[in-house]
């Protein structure tokens, strides 16, 4: 069925379009307050009904502050990775912070009383830049706007949410890349690894039509051996480089520069014979993927093979899928003496480094106080 052409407005035609829209809003901004200006005189019901109504209706007709949401279906390019588990609210701050709308605040509130049922698609999405809240909203309820066969895989993912990246972006079904995943050597993966973990490299990929769930995982695992190759790392030293570089991308923060000393305490702690004691290794073990705090209980489980309190040495494989940033500080640690570290603000990733234990509790208070003010004001980042 041939649909009609939209007609093409002349510059001029857009102009007094505009300002018609602007006359009419006026006209009901002006109506608004004279309305609100007679209940005012009536009494101080009115006043309760502009405590009410009054915030709401300014923010709509953008009367006395800033408007909180642009206009249209916006310019340009961008965007945006939906990644499994996330809420509306964190797609709103990463729409707010790639330029897409104007306040994640606005856009949750939109979500909220609009589409309390919203469900969002794991994928990489083009929106454009300075789009309203709803466009936007819309753009990511088009699959037209998904970049099929692209995906961003961050450093530090675990092998199932990798699939699951994998899966939304291509159309695969997840059955088919836990299939192909089941067998680690059949794609390349030394024996040693018990799992396709630590050896899917972090990057972005643009895969196929024709490409299937084990084609993938092969992509990535020849792309984990580029890295290694680059970093100087040999076959038979891959095994330990990978489970180092893991932990250390677990346990370190957004600082580049801790990574390398994170490294080093490790490295000292094996070579002094002590238990390497990460609670990101035991939180891996227990499959509880979304913390690194765990219980007295959980640590003195020796069963858990990840648990690095309750057996000697490096975990029995990596806990999740390091970058380069992450491989290089496993091959290359800092020159230091410290075996212990700790971070003590867990917004800034700010982190303290000891060489006895004795600073080491000191370093530890203060991540304690950090969490008692934290939870004060109801913060989580220390359940």
């Amino acid at each position: 069925m041939n649909a009609t052409p939209t007609p093409q407005l002349t510059p001029r035609q857009v102009r007094a379009a505009q300002r018609k829209k602007k006359q009419k809003r006026r006209r009901i901004i002006i109506a608004i307050t004279v309305s609100l200006a007679i209940f005012l005189a009536i009494g101080g019901t009115a006043t309760a009904l502009f405590g009410h109504y009054g915030a709401p209706l300014a923010n709509i007709f953008g009367f006395g502050q800033e408007p909180q949401d642009y206009e249209g279906e916006g310019h340009d390019e961008a965007q945006i990775l939906v990644q499994p588990g996330d809420t509306g609210a964190a797609i709103g701050v990463k729409l707010e912070e790639a330029g897409v709308i104007k306040s994640a605040e606005f856009f949750t509130q939109m979500l909220v009383q609009r589409y309390p049922e919203a469900v969002f698609d794991v994928g990489t999405y083009k929106l454009r830049l300075e789009m309203s809240s709803e466009a936007a909203y819309e753009a990511l309820q088009d699959h037209s706007n998904k970049l099929t066969g692209r995906v961003t895989i961050p450093e530090g993912y675990t092998y199932q949410t990798v699939l699951e990246l994998l899966s939304g972006a291509t159309e695969i079904p997840l059955a088919e890349f836990e299939t192909a995943a089941a067998d680690p050597q059949a794609l390349g993966i030394p024996a040693e690894f018990p799992t396709v973990e630590g050896f899917l490299f972090p990057a972005t990929y643009e895969f196929e039509p024709n490409d299937t769930a084990e084609t993938i995982l092969r992509k990535m695992v020849e792309r984990m051996r580029v890295a290694l190759n680059e970093h100087g790392v040999s076959e038979q030293d891959t095994f330990r480089i990978l489970t180092m570089a893991a932990l250390v991308q677990r346990e370190a923060g957004a600082n580049a520069d801790d990574y390398p000393k994170i490294a080093r305490v490790f490295y000292n702690r094996l070579e002094s014979g002590m238990l390497l004691q990460s609670d990101a290794t035991v939180a891996y073990g227990t499959g509880r993927l979304d913390t690194v705090w765990t219980t007295p209980e959980e640590r003195a489980d020796a069963s858990n093979k990840y648990n690095t309190y309750a057996n000697p040495g490096l975990p029995i494989g990596p806990i999740g899928m390091p970058g380069d940033v992450a491989i290089d500080a496993a091959v290359n640690p800092a020159e230091g003496d410290w075996l212990f570290f700790v971070p003590i603000n867990l917004e800034t990733g700010e982190t303290r480094f000891a060489a006895t234990q004795e600073e080491h509790d000191a370093n530890a208070r203060l991540l304690a106080e950090w969490c008692e003010a934290h939870r004060a004001e109801g913060g989580k980042r220390c359940d």
